[in-house]
């Protein structure tokens, strides 16, 4: 029993005066009499201690801006987006509500039952960061495993550019070749200008330097200029932002319903690029969107001798006539390659005036 309920029995139980009660029990004459008001007006009940809290606390994050912030967490989440308190306080932001702090949000975001707890996660102090100083100075590459609804395997490759995260491209195939690599970074490189340097891993897509020769995109980076770079072997983590945002972009996929063809998946693929690149902000890079930091600085060019000059690649093969269709300013050309070179993979370099066809096998013209 508590000694506002004490005091007050041994006064009304004619025991103590007021004045006695209140001194064994260690409390106020002045109190004890409103603990005597109160047992009149409401019981025992109502001498227990009440709450010293305010009835309302201005700066009391308004209810509008909990909800939204629940309402938040929940639309990110279920996008497979990130959405911890920061990003959280960005579409605040953006939506032009009052924006609480991080820590006011994550409270929130607990009292609401929606974080798990990471207790193991590795401590942002330990890490080791590189990053490119200009956009198009570094690209990344690499490719990662998805399935299908009926089970069936099927492979992404991506480009990335290191500076600005600005994913380039995003494309599905039922497996990944070297052509495919060619003809995904041309698209890139047609699109975004040609970058200074490219990023991969030692996949023989990328790269033929343990087994001897060069492959396709060895000799398109050689004749454009480019320098490759080749992250250590069994060493993932060079290639860190592109394996983070294939992270990303799986958390992302588990959250939509199982595309059934290629068509379907790279019609996601093309909803989640806008989203990454415009509509999600970045914590690596102050937390702006990647679009916006892509497009915030000039962009790095290749240092080879290929590098001046508007440049088109088209990458093919020649047909079995000996043959190359390409289109230019709205025709439509057919050059003759020659019969002797039918099958043969070739890479044609288009610039104001002329049209270069490489062999890439050979670097032969």
């Amino acid at each position: 029993m508590s000694k506002h309920r004490v005091a007050v029995l041994k006064v009304v139980s004619g025991r103590l005066s007021v004045t006695a009660a209140a001194a064994e029990c260690g409390l106020g004459r002045q109190h004890l009499h409103r603990l005597l008001r109160r047992y009149r007006e409401g019981g025992l009940e109502a001498v227990e201690p009440r709450s010293r809290r305010p009835r309302s606390n201005p700066r009391r994050t308004p209810e509008a801006v909990r909800e939204r912030i629940v309402a938040l967490r929940t639309e990110l989440t279920a996008q497979g987006l990130d959405a911890g308190p920061l990003t959280i306080a960005w579409h605040l932001e953006r939506e032009g509500l009052r924006v609480p702090s991080s820590s006011t949000i994550r409270r929130i975001l607990h009292a609401a039952g929606l974080v798990v707890p990471e207790p193991h996660k590795r401590p942002r102090s330990s890490w080791r960061r590189f990053e490119a100083a200009m956009p198009n100075e570094v690209w990344q590459s690499d490719m990662t495993h998805w399935w299908l609804a009926d089970g069936s395997e099927v492979e992404i490759c991506s480009w990335l550019d290191d500076h600005s995260r600005y994913l380039l491209g995003c494309t599905a195939f039922e497996r990944v070749d070297g052509d495919d690599v060619v003809t995904t970074f041309c698209a890139a490189g047609e699109a975004y200008g040609w970058p200074a340097a490219t990023l991969t891993d030692n996949g023989a897509i990328y790269t033929s330097r343990f087994t001897g020769g060069h492959n396709a995109f060895e000799h398109v980076l050689a004749y454009l200029g480019i320098r490759q770079k080749n992250g250590a072997p069994n060493h993932p983590q060079t290639q860190g932002k592109i394996e983070r945002s294939h992270r990303t972009l799986k958390r992302g996929l588990r959250q939509q319903p199982a595309a059934r063809t290629l068509a379907e998946l790279q019609a996601q693929l093309d909803t989640f690029l806008v989203a990454y690149d415009e509509e999600r902000p970045h914590r690596a890079i102050g937390r702006r969107t990647p679009g916006e930091v892509y497009r915030a600085t000039p962009k790095a060019v290749p240092a080879g001798p290929r590098a001046r000059g508007h440049l088109r690649l088209r990458y093919d093969t020649v047909d079995k006539t000996g043959a190359m269709t390409l289109r230019r300013a709205g025709r439509l050309h057919h050059l003759g390659i020659g019969a002797a070179h039918r099958g043969r993979r070739v890479l044609a370099v288009i610039d104001e005036r002329e049209v270069t066809v490489v062999a890439l096998e050979t670097g032969e013209v």
